[in-house]
């Protein structure tokens, strides 16, 4: 008996062992098929997120429209018209007073543009010559900096321009891509309500109200700093065109619609990028042009931003240059131009969600009072070196 006892129990011992070993094994081909699983799933989501890249930025684009016309939407069913009615007229006169501005301006901007790209190099040489005369540089001339020439533009054309099948095709893409945004602004805007009450069904009664502050804080944030941005670049195309127009710069009607729409939808650079395109071409053609085109736009700048801006966008957020920039490069990256347009919409709603919710602490001694602090390590030395 007493020889069979520890037989017994190395052969449990045994048989644990490889109990073990099984439920080790079992465990390794869990983890690798979770491993293998998650792999596809990233493959996969790569895969959709690239095929639908073009929708979601479609969708964004739609979203940030229903939002923008959201508080006229709400004060025409305040009225009692109903609320698809309401939608629908808003965009009505949208599409109006974009055709009509077609038709007012629409050739000549066309012919000033066209104008315009075709004297952009002769323009960036004769500026360059004149600085390499009065300063003494020696600057490559505007053509070698960029390359152009007429057999350059010819070989370019042919090489890019579609045929006429392709500009049909083309022409059909755009319509359609229109379309569907309207349709989606359109269903957005008039279902908004029915919308959110969807959605919030889904929840708990305190997570519905905070999907509703959410909501509430999406349209006023995001559709506060479109209008205002659309305020301010209307301003700034119409006194910029009103002031080249009177001292004389050629194009002044494709340079005040680039300066209103680069100095309000491109952060931090906008502003610089927005008055140098018309100050080399009036310099092309006068130089001292170039200086009053330069002396205004900054003048304008500091009304701007101590007057006009301050009054307008009083209720939206405010964000820091190098986080607005930094979005406008990440929404590129993601969903190309319709991306650049609406990441800094979407940051500032997510800015305004955390400072709704998020919650800030007191600094400590440490680290607010760092001058204070070193005065008083000073005064300390001094009492220690005394004693």
């Amino acid at each position: 008996m007493g020889g069979q006892e520890p037989r017994a129990d190395a052969e449990g011992r045994a048989a644990t062992g490889r109990g073990s070993r099984r439920a080790d094994l079992r465990s390794l081909r869990v983890a690798i098929v979770y491993i293998l699983l998650a792999v596809a799933a990233y493959q996969v989501s790569g895969w959709l997120f690239h095929h639908i890249r073009d929708f979601l930025g479609m969708l964004f684009l739609a979203w940030l429209a229903s939002v923008t016309i959201e508080p006229v939407v709400d004060r025409l069913e305040r009225t009692g018209m109903r609320r698809g009615l309401g939608t629908g007229l808003v965009l009505f006169g949208t599409i109006v007073f974009a055709i009509g501005f077609i038709a007012i301006f629409g050739a000549l901007l066309a012919e000033q543009l066209a104008q315009l790209l075709g004297a952009l190099p002769d323009a960036l040489t004769r500026v360059t010559d004149w600085a390499n005369r009065k300063f003494g540089t020696d600057f490559a001339t505007g053509k070698d900096l960029i390359n152009i020439t007429p057999e350059t533009v010819r070989d370019l054309a042919e090489k890019y321009t579609p045929g006429v099948l392709g500009v049909v095709s083309t022409l059909v893409g755009v319509i359609f891509q229109a379309a569907t945004v309207l349709l989606f602004v359109f269903y957005m805007s008039a279902q908004g309500p029915q919308l959110r009450r969807t959605i919030s069904s889904w929840f708990p009664a305190r997570q519905q109200k905070v999907i509703a502050s959410v909501w509430e804080i999406s349209v006023d944030k995001a559709g506060g700093y479109v209008v205002s941005r659309v305020i301010l670049a209307a301003f700034s195309a119409v006194a910029t065109g009103i002031f080249f127009l009177i001292i004389g710069v050629p194009y002044w009607l494709p340079l005040a619609i680039w300066t209103g729409v680069v100095s309000q939808f491109i952060p931090t650079l906008g502003t610089y990028l927005a008055i140098g395109l018309p100050a080399v071409i009036a310099a092309a053609a006068q130089p001292l042009d170039a200086v009053w085109v330069i002396l205004f736009g900054t003048a304008y700048q500091q009304i701007e931003n101590y007057i006009l801006h301050p009054r307008i966008t009083s209720r939206t957020v405010s964000i820091h240059p190098a986080v607005a920039f930094g979005s406008v490069i990440v929404g590129a990256s993601l969903f190309g131009a319709i991306g650049a347009l609406v990441s800094v919409p979407v940051v500032a709603v997510i800015q305004a969600i955390v400072e709704t919710y998020g919650h800030r602490y007191e600094l400590v001694q440490e680290v607010d009072g760092g001058p204070d602090r070193a005065a008083g390590s000073d005064d300390d030395d001094e009492n220690r070196d005394g004693e």
